[in-house]
């Protein structure tokens, strides 16, 4: 469970009664029972989750929940960012994660975060990716890549400054990314990944006229990583490479900051969206969209991009439980 101000629970009671889900899943929700039920109340559902302890041997089949007693509903008014709610996410959250360390979950999906109140919670929080390495005890950050219908993003730099973009670009850091991006889609079921990366300036920089990133690291990167086996192309302007990407000439866009992807992908679909963290043991997905305080409450929270987070987190756990 996520942030208990927003949409997250009512997410949850609806994924509980998902056939889909329990046909390629099994939930340990982790979270607290009164506020599974206050979701399930503006969901109008009722679903009948029996409790689980760590320590005890899983039932033969269906989801469970792993109460951590720790969440009234009358401590988090809903809409309002608190560091209460703060402090009920990152516990389930670190919870999560430490199961899927100490091998007791395969993958691990939480429903929308705040990050106003995550960082009430922990000062140092800027987003899950250090929270998620420092947990795993994992020896390099991942990254994070946005999928839509097989269409998917990865990004070389993510949360910084716009001023701060093109230093933090090297060879290095484009080719890193391509590489992972490529492993990412492998995991995910696409043997031969086709990927695009896109330009840092206007026009792909002009032929230096606006920039010459495209020239001194992008396209360094892009003859890399052609030579490591990658199927890539570019630098191709970020204009129109997600044009040429939702008609099916690529598999993948590497972008280069965070918005430069993250705005074309949710206008192509926001309501269905993931978020993959990549990079690590074990595939760790959320909905793209956020906490949703517009709505929270009022029972109309569209489950797609929450399922479908689940349902990529189980098909990649499945891939490496195989082998794939």
């Amino acid at each position: 469970m996520g942030d208990p101000a927003g949409i997250g629970m009512e997410l949850t009671a609806r994924l509980l009664d998902d056939p889909a889900i329990a046909n390629a899943a099994r939930l340990i929700v982790i979270g607290d029972r009164r506020m599974l039920a206050h979701g399930a109340r503006h969901a109008d559902l009722s679903p009948a989750v029996p409790g689980w302890g760590v320590h005890e041997a899983l039932p033969a089949k269906g989801h469970v929940l792993l109460d951590l007693h720790h969440g009234d509903p009358a401590d988090f008014p809903i809409g309002l960012a608190s560091l209460a709610g703060g402090r009920f996410a990152l516990r389930n959250f670190v919870t999560a994660l430490a199961m899927a360390r100490d091998g007791q979950a395969d993958a691990v999906v939480f429903t929308p975060f705040n990050k106003q109140a995550m960082r009430m919670a922990r000062a140092d929080y800027d987003d899950e990716i250090a929270l998620v390495t420092e947990t795993l005890g994992a020896t390099r950050d991942g990254r994070e890549f946005n999928i839509l219908q097989g269409l998917w993003n990865a990004r070389v730099t993510s949360h910084i400054a716009l001023k701060d973009v093109a230093a933090r670009l090297s060879i290095d850091a484009v080719a890193e990314a391509g590489l992972l991006a490529q492993r990412s889609l492998r995991e995910a079921g696409l043997d031969r990944p086709r990927l695009a990366v896109a330009a840092l300036n206007p026009h792909a920089g002009d032929g230096g006229n606006f920039g010459r990133e495209e020239i001194e690291v992008i396209e360094p990167a892009v003859r890399r990583l052609r030579a490591d086996g990658v199927d890539a192309k570019g630098p191709i302007p970020a204009d129109t490479v997600f044009v040429r990407a939702h008609k099916g000439e690529f598999d993948m866009v590497l972008t280069m900051y965070h918005d430069q992807g993250q705005i074309a992908m949710k206008l192509l679909g926001f309501e269905r969206g993931v978020t993959l963290l990549g990079g690590y043991a074990v595939p760790i997905c959320t909905p793209a969209h956020g906490t949703a305080y517009d709505i929270a409450g009022k029972g109309l929270a569209h489950p797609g991009a929450a399922r479908n987070a689940v349902l990529l987190a189980a098909s990649m756990a499945s891939r490496r439980g195989a082998g794939g």
